[in-house]
């Protein structure tokens, strides 16, 4: 390695015993002996000394070293061969010798360490190696210009044997002929640039960003101008929960962020890391925003970086370094049920710097590269570097989590896991189910495949204990994926998991005016073509077509289209906000259109008139704008009922089941009679955590069903009794896990109403209609607002609709305009 002479000694003193903490933070310590020589080092007057001394010191720890010349050119200087352990990591250093005194970010890539995910097929084998700088504290994101200091890169191999890894690296100026990097915003002073706040708040301390999210779309976004090409948005960050974050761009052809062009990232809470987020832009780059989370939290971020990605720009030049991965150990999987009965289950595997195992960005299905946790049963294995590992085990929200230290060696060891249930919804005669998870699109690859497979599905829903998955496909990945509907639940399924293949209109048809959810179709795809590009663009139209098959209909992310109001009309927000009668903008793909179909049926497969559409989605879109337009329609007197969904991996890829919808069926698990008593609302919709069973009412007129929540942190959850949307009576009842009787006195009704209960924001049951003289449900208020939303509604949506559709349109939403009047007329106060 190429040796400097000398050196000021102070600032490389600084610099490094900085590296000594972070390598002491990242678990990769210098040995006693080393870290006595830096502090004796500290009295040595000679700088000379100094330099030669701490290049003796440090220079074994390399992997590389990189010269960079005056004139900007990097020559690297591989090091002796590195010895990994098979998916285990190695902290090395980088000797950087800074003859042209740069201050910019040294990068470092390989052809080897390319994802897996989003990656071609035959170049699966190639892409062994993980690798990473770390730029987090206390070390600067920058070199600091001084002629000789050391960085760090973390290595992994997933490959046993010996290999040569091309390393490259490059340390280009932004904006320079020679460097990938576009623009690198650092927060000594102020935020850099980065503004146009929306749900969120932002300091700047401690040289980072500190952004607090109030609301449920918070975003903040920067222009930055720059031909297009693939590109990469880093930064180094800490969120302090789960979930996903997105990445916008616009262009001067296209100067306004939309969901065309968008990527999505997940979050690794309280982990410090950076986040690598690539891009394609076409067209000329005109600004980035970031939503760095979907909802109220925190994230830190003390660098960002705009680069484009390896081989679009830059100077990189590299070496061959030799890498000898030795096997290493099996750890296998006993994992049982409560009862004793095997099962699938989540496994969350973490070393003793938070790392997670395996590595997501070398994953392939059924392990989810987007996720932290891997789904295993009994007799299956993975493979782990010596260590002591932290593990949290998991079957769902039903069952107890459990944290578990697995100590590896050389000889192979297996880890066990009883479930541990708080309660078994089963086997009390609720299925539970998920009727809008996907295997392509959003969080999933298009390469090396076109989303992922059933059987891969499947392991997903055993593993969260969903006993009935409903798998839409939509327009990523349709033509692949449509190969997979039956029809009836897929082969691969395993009783009691049900795994069957449906419809999401997304991506294509009346997606614009309201996604629909499309379960127990009988054909895929409507006459006219084999695929989705000949779809109707009004979704009655689409709902004529899968209500003539017997099709169970729904929205789908309800709350899109609905948190941003535009007016408001007279009457009483409840607790919660709920109801409320602010009139939303409908500028979504939500439950928008909605507010039209409910006041409509069309014929059913036997020619007999059904509602058009059956469900509206929750529990995972704000409750204050899902659970809103239900109360507002349900008090117009129409019968819909609510369903639960996760939409994984694109709401979230954190786990499917996060929404769920839990049917009463007797017997055995069927899923046509499933799907068809979710139809009829013999169900509740809940997060898993809060349950609401057998809501009935006796002959005296009050209201009793079986409750039991289990919520770690909070002694106690109110269960409100719901009439016409507001709360007329609430009961505390302990989250501890135990099944509770549950009794509401007689309401005593004036008119007809609709009566319900629930635990905000966690639960709700499906409503019980009371009727009174013979009167039909219909609140004055909530009739007002629906017709206000209506208009809303054709005034936002009136434009997707395609020619040809527009007369029928046109007469869908007069029908609804004169219903809601009707009822207006006729409803009391």
């Amino acid at each position: 390695m190429p040796l400097v002479e000398r050196v000021d000694a102070q600032p490389l003193l600084v610099i490094t015993s900085r590296l000594s903490e972070a390598m002491q933070s990242i678990g990769a310590p210098l040995t006693p002996e080393q870290i006595e020589t830096l502090n004796l080092l500290k009295k040595e007057p000679s700088d000379t000394k100094i330099t030669v001394s701490i290049q003796r010191m440090l220079d074994p720890l390399c992997v590389a070293s990189v010269e960079i010349r005056a004139d900007g050119e990097t020559i690297v200087t591989p090091s002796e061969p590195v010895d990994l352990a098979e998916n285990g990591w190695r902290a090395m250093l980088v000797k950087v010798v800074n003859r042209a005194g740069v201050q910019s970010k040294l990068r470092v890539d390989s052809p080897n360490a390319r994802p897996i995910p989003h990656g071609p097929k035959d170049d699966i084998d190639n892409r062994w190696l993980a690798l990473s700088m770390y730029d987090g504290r206390p070390l600067n994101a920058n070199l600091s210009g001084l002629e000789l200091e050391y960085r760090i890169v973390q290595l992994s191999s997933t490959t046993v044997g010996n290999r040569k890894a091309r390393l490259e690296f490059n340390a280009g100026i932004a904006g320079s002929a020679n460097s990938s990097v576009i623009r690198q915003w650092r927060f000594d002073k102020d935020s850099d640039g980065w503004g146009e706040l929306n749900d969120l708040e932002m300091v700047v301390r401690s040289q980072s960003l500190f952004l607090r999210a109030n609301g449920d779309d918070p975003f903040v976004s920067v222009p930055v101008s720059a031909r297009g090409g693939r590109m990469v948005l880093r930064f180094w960050g800490r969120p302090d929960g789960p979930g996903v974050g997105q990445v916008f761009w616009w262009t001067e052809q296209l100067p306004q962020a939309d969901g065309g062009r968008q990527m999505v990232f997940q979050l690794d809470p309280g982990s410090d890391r950076e986040y690598a987020i690539e891009f394609p832009v076409e067209g000329d780059l005109k600004g980035v925003r970031l939503d760095p989370l979907q909802g109220p939290g925190r994230f830190r971020i003390d660098w960002i970086n705009l680069e484009y990605a390896a081989g679009e720009n830059g100077t990189w030049n590299g070496a061959d370094v030799d890498i000898r991965t030795v096997r290493s150990t099996k750890v296998k999987f006993a994992v049982t049920d409560s009862d004793g009965s095997p099962c699938m289950a989540a496994f969350e595997i973490r070393d003793d710097q938070g790392r997670v195992y395996p590595y997501p960005s070398k994953r392939q299905a059924p392990d989810f590269f987007f996720q932290t946790q891997i789904y295993r049963e009994s007799g299956e294995s993975i493979r782990l570097p010596r260590g002591k590992y932290t593990v949290k085990c998991s079957h769902g929200p039903e069952s107890i989590v459990q944290m578990q230290t697995l100590n590896v060696g050389d000889d192979p060891v297996t880890l066990n896991y009883q479930v541990e249930r708080w309660i078994d919804t089963a086997k009390l005669g609720y299925w539970s189910g998920d009727h809008h998870i996907h295997a392509a699109g959003c969080l999933h690859y298009e390469n090396p495949m076109q989303g992922v497979l059933p059987k891969d599905m499947l392991r997903h829903i055993m593993g969260e204990d969903v006993k009935v998955g409903c798998c839409l496909t939509w327009g990523p990945c349709f033509d692949f994926q449509k190969q997979f509907f039956s029809g009836k639940p897929d082969d691969v399924s395993r009783y009691p998991y049900l795994l069957r293949y449906d419809i999401e209109v997304s991506g294509f048809g009346s997606h614009q005016s309201g996604h629909l959810n499309l379960l127990k179709l009988r054909q895929q795809i409507p006459a006219g073509g084999n695929s989705n590009r000949h779809w109707p663009t009004l979704g009655m139209n689409t709902l004529r077509w899968a209500k003539q098959q017997g099709a169970v209909t729904g929205t789908a992310h309800s709350g899109a289209g609905l948190t941003r109001s535009v007016g408001r009309v007279e009457g009483t927000d409840g607790p919660h906000r709920l109801p409320n009668f602010d009139i939303p903008a409908f500028d979504g793909i939500g439950a928008n259109e909605f507010v039209m179909q409910v006041t409509h049926e069309v014929d059913g497969p036997d020619g007999i008139k059904q509602p058009a559409i059956d469900f509206i989605a929750t529990m995972n879109t704000p409750r204050e704008t899902e659970w809103n337009i239900w109360y507002h329609v349900l008090n117009c007197g129409h019968h819909v009922v609510a369903s639960g969904e996760t939409d994984f991996p694109c709401m979230t890829g954190e786990r499917l089941g996060i929404g769920r919808v839990y049917v009463k069926l007797e017997g055995i698990l069927d899923y046509d009679q499933w799907v068809e008593a979710l139809r009829r609302g013999e169900s509740y919709v809940s997060d898993g955590t809060s349950h609401l069973m057998d809501f009935e009412k006796a002959d005296d007129g009050s209201f009793s069903l079986t409750a039991a929540a289990y919520k770690p942190g909070e002694a106690e959850v109110d269960v409100e009794l719901i009439v016409n949307g507001y709360p007329v009576a609430t009961q505390k009842m302990k989250a501890n896990g135990k099944m509770q009787e549950l009794r509401f006195e007689n309401p005593k009704p004036e008119r007809s109403c609709w009566v319900a209960a629930r635990i905000f924001p966690s639960a709700h049951t499906n409503p019980f209609w009371v009727n009174v003289d013979n009167k039909p449900v219909s609140v004055r208020a909530s009739a007002r607002w629906c017709l206000a939303a209506l208009e809303q509604c054709w005034l936002e949506k009136q434009k997707t609709y395609a020619p040809a559709e527009q007369p029928q349109a046109r007469l869908d939403y007069e029908h609804a305009r004169k219903t809601y009047q009707r009822i207006l007329n006729d409803a009391a106060e």
